[in-house]
């Protein structure tokens, strides 16, 4: 059984009560929120109970007093930036946080475009908004933004900038992902509310680093390995330090920009801040909720294992440069970690060897290695009618439901029918049948197969369990593991020498 180690309860209690004494001292408070308002997997793997949707829930308690503002810049939709998570561009994320929001009765009350500049991609997304009925500002980028404070905080600056209509007391200021433009937004809104009287502030709620953990806890590592692309590191909040002489945690970015962010809200109220640092400026209360600091260590320790795979993984794509791969590799020997310290890889890795030895093929044969949540471990591999991902998740039904490896769930003539309508009549060149095509024919089946009716309802028991894969998998069966719980890494190693077939 999985051990916890947080308290979700008592953080969004704690948490509703600091963000309701700080809006209390204003008109509005401008609350930026980094990283994920729904579904914070990482998060949820850190914390070993943390719920994943706690903001959601915790704007859900503060909803009669709260609006939200999306943001988004207009260059990461010019180039199609994709979620890694969900695995869809930017544009579509904002569309399925709307109606998420939506769902949750908040209100949102518009999108911002950051950095405008008429690019013809946003011009078609903005479009798409409107028509929708969804309100759409405009924001042009601003020179020298953020260190020339006497230019940025004038109607050369903000000022040019439309201020974006408000009526309720908090504001979060939200986005898809980091360089959003997230506080600039919240800046400009500070500016238009002082010209217009109001006396307005700005607060930052980034569950990550965690102010009150140990500089080189483990916790804290696995956030510099979740954002090892953008170069966060932590670091001991110096400010802070002086002004209180305790120790917080923060991060590089903060920490720097903290000086020229006082600055600008100086300028823009006409008195001094009532901040003396960036921690001040935060409201996080994620690390009162820890109830087994051991727990979340060693989750923190799995979570940093994982994002090693997922960075070795991009440098293979291409996707970020070496000196990220190395910065990633750095992590792993700070914390003591090995690749096999992740209980599935060494069973995959195991059982693909044995199957290379077996034949002359070059390619790496495709194995998953699944770990249940009882502890239990079994294999998956490609064979000519399923792939890997398909045959682990079978085997993992049948394990937890206590079938018999002999028995088949799914009988060979459907399943080489669904590959002839796949391969001669979709014209499909991946002829094995990947796991979202397994899963519908295993949920057909349950319909008339009393044991493949045991295992279909055995599938929401894998959530939580851990699986590794000897080569990449295709973005299908990735999202379909994520969609099951399932946290997946991979070797990186592709599945085949095709260009364009992986």
């Amino acid at each position: 059984m999985k051990k916890i180690g947080f308290d979700p309860e008592k953080y969004i209690e704690e948490q509703s009560k600091y963000i309701l004494e700080r809006v209390d001292h204003y008109d509005k408070l401008y609350l930026e929120f980094g990283g994920k308002l729904i579904g914070d997997k990482h998060a949820k793997r850190v914390l070993p109970g943390f719920d994943e949707d706690a903001k959601i829930k915790l704007l859900q308690k503060l909803k009669d007093k709260t609006e939200i503002i999306i943001c988004v810049y207009a260059g990461d939709i010019e180039r199609n930036k994709i979620r890694g998570d969900y695995g869809i561009t930017y544009d579509m994320d904002i569309l399925r946080s709307i109606d998420e929001l939506t769902e949750y009765g908040l209100a949102v009350n518009s999108v911002v475009i950051t950095r405008y500049n008429g690019q013809p991609s946003t011009q078609l997304f903005i479009n798409k908004l409107e028509r929708r009925g969804i309100k759409v500002y405009t924001h042009a980028a601003i020179e020298d933004y953020p260190s020339n404070v006497e230019k940025i905080v004038s109607e050369e600056g903000f000022g040019k900038n439309p201020y974006v209509e408000t009526t309720k007391p908090i504001v979060v200021v939200t986005a898809p992902g980091a360089g959003s433009g997230k506080l600039a937004t919240c800046l400009n809104q500070l500016y238009h509310e002082s010209r217009q009287g109001r006396v307005a502030d700005y607060s930052k709620f980034e569950t990550f680093p965690v102010w009150n953990v140990p500089l080189k806890h483990p916790l804290n590592i696995a956030y510099e390995a979740a954002t090892v692309d953008l170069k966060d590191v932590n670091m001991i909040d110096s400010f802070h330090y002086d002004a209180y002489q305790e120790m917080a945690v923060n991060y590089n970015r903060d920490i720097e920009t903290f000086p020229v962010i006082k600055r600008i809200i100086e300028k823009i109220t006409n008195k001094p801040a009532v901040f003396k640092s960036p921690t001040d400026m935060g409201v996080n209360r994620v690390g009162f909720g820890i109830t087994d600091d051991q727990v979340v260590q060693d989750a923190s320790k799995q979570e940093i294992i994982r994002r090693y795979f997922s960075t070795a993984c991009d440098f293979k794509k291409g996707i970020v440069d070496e000196e990220v791969l190395h910065r990633m590799k750095l992590i792993m020997e700070e914390v003591e970690l090995k690749q096999e310290d992740r209980v599935p890889v060494k069973p995959a890795r195991d059982y693909s060897e044995k199957l290379k030895a077996g034949n002359d093929q070059a390619e790496v044969p495709a194995v998953i290695a699944l770990e249940l949540p009882n502890g239990d471990v079994v294999t998956g591999r490609t064979t000519a009618l399923l792939d890997s991902c398909s045959t682990a998740l079978l085997n993992g039904v049948k394990k937890l439901a206590n079938i018999s490896d002999d028995i088949l769930l799914l009988s060979p003539v459907i399943l080489e029918t669904i590959q002839k309508l796949k391969t001669e009549d979709l014209h499909s060149k991946l002829a094995a049948l990947n796991a979202n095509e397994v899963l519908i024919a295993l949920s057909i089946s349950a319909v008339t197969n009393p044991t493949a009716k045991i295992a279909y309802d055995q599938l929401d028991a894998l959530s939580g369990s851990q699986a590794h894969s000897t080569v990449m998998l295709n973005n299908d069966d990735e999202q379909i593991l994520k969609s099951l719980g399932i946290d997946i890494t991979c070797d990186p190693e592709y599945a085949s020498s095709n260009l364009y077939f992986v």
